[in-house]
């Protein structure tokens, strides 16, 4: 008959194989430590990614910036406010120190000019297509007061008409931009070594 294990031995056995690669952990922890640097530093709590790059060394220092990377990276995109763009703004700093080199400091400039263009440009462009669409919002409240008796006004964001037009030409406004952000994403990965 064979020998009937109790669960504590097999527990054992299995774990036997699980070596604890102290290694991998201490990669992992960098990370998220990254990641939690980044954050602070978009929030502006925290302004130290210089000085903890400078304490990490070996592949410490390449699972921090991996995780400060992801963070900021993923902050690179078009803002849809004036507000948002200092978040943007401030990611494109951050990777600036993890990539380093005078080239992405350059890139992050333009980004920033490209992105005020782009804020300006869509201000612009949404008051534009509001006069566009007015005389046929004007038609809608008259026959909305037509019909209720009284004076009727319209936020042309309450028409689902009018929002399908302006999403539309909004739309092509951001496609011509986000091909611009997605080449500072490009530029970021291949000189970051992603």
């Amino acid at each position: 008959m064979g020998k009937i294990k109790s669960a504590l031995e097999i527990a054992l056995e299995r774990t036997e194989s699980v070596i604890s690669d102290k290694n991998s952990i201490g990669q992992f922890e960098a990370k998220q430590k990254g990641k939690r640097l980044a954050n602070e530093f978009l929030t502006g709590t925290s302004k130290t990614l210089e000085e903890e790059l400078k304490k990490a060394s070996g592949e410490e220092l390449i699972s921090l910036k991996q995780g400060i990377f992801d963070i900021l990276i993923s902050q690179i995109t078009l803002p849809t406010v004036k507000d948002e763009l200092k978040r943007v703004e401030t990611a494109g700093q951050g990777l600036h120190i993890v990539i380093g080199g005078k080239h992405f400091g350059e890139i992050v400039k333009q980004m920033s000019q490209i992105l005020k263009q782009y804020l300006d440009e869509a201000a612009h462009y949404g008051e534009a297509i509001k006069k566009q669409y007015a005389p046929k919002l004007r038609q809608k409240e008259e026959e909305l007061s037509r019909r209720l008796g009284r004076h009727v006004k319209l936020d042309p964001f309450q028409d689902p008409e009018f929002v399908t037009f302006f999403n539309q030409h909004m739309n092509a406004l951001k496609a011509n931009y986000e091909g611009a952000i997605d080449e500072v994403r490009k530029e970021a990965g291949r000189l970051f070594g992603n």
